[in-house]
């Protein structure tokens, strides 16, 4: 009896995919479980309460809500591009991005995962932030701190504290180094955008995202706050992902 063989080649079974809200989720739990990334949360989300409410003590209140949010939100900001820094470019560091990249091997996805985690992580942070800085004010300003315009500064504190978190994200990818990232962002807003802003502040406006996040909350500006945001945004996340996707693993 003569057996016949079929040519029809057999396929391989297709990988499954870890949903893209697991791996998310498992980003975001990944910030929180080292000493590092708690220690920033937890500076993050406690400090402005803090500061308020010492600014409160030494009688000298911002006028407003959105003036208190906006100095309160621009200091969280600096905080939160660590944040974002630590969950790309720690991987790197440390070596465990090997394990990440067997687990799933796809980096487009996993670096996806990493930025909705940093803006879910900095977010959360924000509303931290805004409930206590907030309720520090209800019980320690007087009749005459003013209150309006509190809805849409609350708004973009939340919304700029997610958006600079993705922006340390990225940059943290790019670098693929922490202390670097963490150096080379610092020295180039603390120092190169303060020299920028004193020699050429509308040049300084128009680059600084620090400006701009506390521009878009007290409200001074949208528009271009909002422009200067999403060029950041766009810049280091493109950046992360261009380099991630090149980068050997060693």
């Amino acid at each position: 009896m003569t057996t016949v063989l079929d040519p029809t080649p057999t396929r391989a079974p297709a990988a499954r995919r870890a949903p893209l809200g697991r791996l998310t989720t498992l980003e975001v739990r990944k910030s929180l479980s080292t000493r590092s990334g708690v220690a920033l949360t937890a500076v993050a989300s406690v400090l402005p309460a803090g500061m308020t409410a010492l600014t409160l003590a030494l009688d000298d209140p911002p006028p407003n809500a959105p003036v208190l949010l906006a100095l309160l939100g621009t200091l969280v900001g600096m905080l939160l591009l660590a944040v974002g820094i630590l969950s790309t470019a720690g991987e790197w560091t440390h070596g465990t991005v090997q394990t990440t990249f067997l687990t799933e091997p796809r980096r487009g996805r996993v670096l996806l995962a990493k930025y909705a985690g940093a803006a879910l992580l900095g977010a959360a942070i924000a509303v931290v932030v805004v409930a206590t800085t907030l309720a520090v004010a209800t019980v320690g300003t007087g009749p005459d701190f003013s209150w309006a315009g509190t809805g849409v500064a609350v708004a973009a504190t939340v919304l700029g504290g997610a958006a600079l978190t993705v922006v340390g994200a990225g940059i943290g990818a790019a670098v693929a180094n922490s202390p670097a990232a963490l150096t080379g962002t610092y020295i180039t807003l603390l120092v190169g955008m303060t020299v920028l802003n004193g020699l050429k502040p509308v040049w300084g406006r128009r680059v600084d995202p620090l400006t701009a996040l506390y521009d878009l909350i007290d409200g001074t500006a949208a528009g271009r706050p909002v422009a200067v945001l999403a060029g950041w945004l766009l810049v280091t996340t493109v950046a992360g992902a261009l380099v991630t996707s090149r980068r050997q693993l060693t």
